[in-house]
């Protein structure tokens, strides 16, 4: 079974969409969540980001990394 990984993130975002297609490349399954769709999402991410809201914030098997590539 491939390895699940959450995406928070904004549509506009080139490091989310970076990210995105990074992990699909490697076989993960995402679940992308967009913060801009609704408050409930950006409090989420905000939880797991320690209330940073830098995108993208991705958590990985319970490891949470804040941005992607140079970010």
């Amino acid at each position: 079974m491939p390895e699940k990984v959450i995406i928070f993130g904004k549509d506009t975002c080139p490091y989310t969409n970076a990210a995105r297609e990074d992990y699909a490349k490697k076989g993960y399954v995402i679940e992308y969540i967009n913060v801009k769709a609704s408050l409930e999402n950006m409090e989420k991410m905000l939880l797991y980001s320690g209330g940073k809201r830098n995108v993208p914030v991705i958590v990985d098997n319970g490891k949470v990394v804040i941005g992607f590539g140079s970010t």
